[in-house]
């Protein structure tokens, strides 16, 4: 399942968020702060194509700002949420499943930010494979207003009790800013990329 990328192929952070903005206005400034970051780095970005919440916050904010956004969506959310239009690219999946392995695919790394029950879905995923041994991409999470405390609490908390193989720190990198996070997956995926060129 390791998905090893193609010399020349653009880096590509993958963007877990929320299909609301939350009550912190913080979280959106963060969300426009971190679509513009990605732009100016020149780093492609993929999420979940919707166009609300601080899914369509960031993927503007990257748009405005010259990135490349693609966005994955399934016809049921699309009918929902409205998926955004104005991306570089658009998948229309007919599942989850398929949505959330395309955006896998598609990534270097990823990047949580607040969100709900499909992010938290999104990123727990993330972890069940990493622990699996099925990849070795980085995960950041955007913590600069803690929002992300409890859920390291209890990843913590599940490897004090033997239900996880390492703390929760040990598989997500709590992130205290926007450029920390980015910064983290740049360097983390380059050195992945280097070991397993050395396997």
């Amino acid at each position: 399942m390791q998905h090893t990328k193609r010399i020349g192929e653009p880096f590509t952070i993958c963007i877990y968020c929320g299909s609301k903005t939350g009550n912190n206005p913080v979280d959106a400034a963060s969300a426009e702060q971190l679509g513009a970051l990605l732009a100016r780095r020149d780093i492609r970005m993929v999420y979940g194509g919707g166009s609300i919440g601080l899914m369509g916050i960031t993927a503007r904010a990257a748009m405005r700002a010259g990135g490349h956004v693609s966005g994955i969506i399934t016809t049921h959310i699309d009918k929902l949420e409205a998926g955004l239009r104005e991306l570089s690219i658009r998948h229309e999946e007919a599942s989850m499943h398929a949505r959330k392995m395309r955006m896998f695919e598609m990534s270097d790394g990823f990047i949580a930010l607040p969100g709900g029950s499909g992010t938290l879905d999104e990123i727990a995923e993330i972890l069940s494979w990493q622990q699996l041994g099925l990849h070795q991409k980085p995960c950041a999470l955007l913590n600069n207003t803690h929002y992300w405390d409890p859920l390291m609490q209890m990843l913590n908390n599940m490897h004090a009790q033997g239900f996880l193989n390492a703390s929760g720190r040990d598989y997500f990198r709590l992130a205290p800013s926007v450029e920390a996070a980015v910064d983290y997956i740049v360097e983390a995926a380059g050195r992945n990329s280097v070991s397993r060129a050395e396997a």
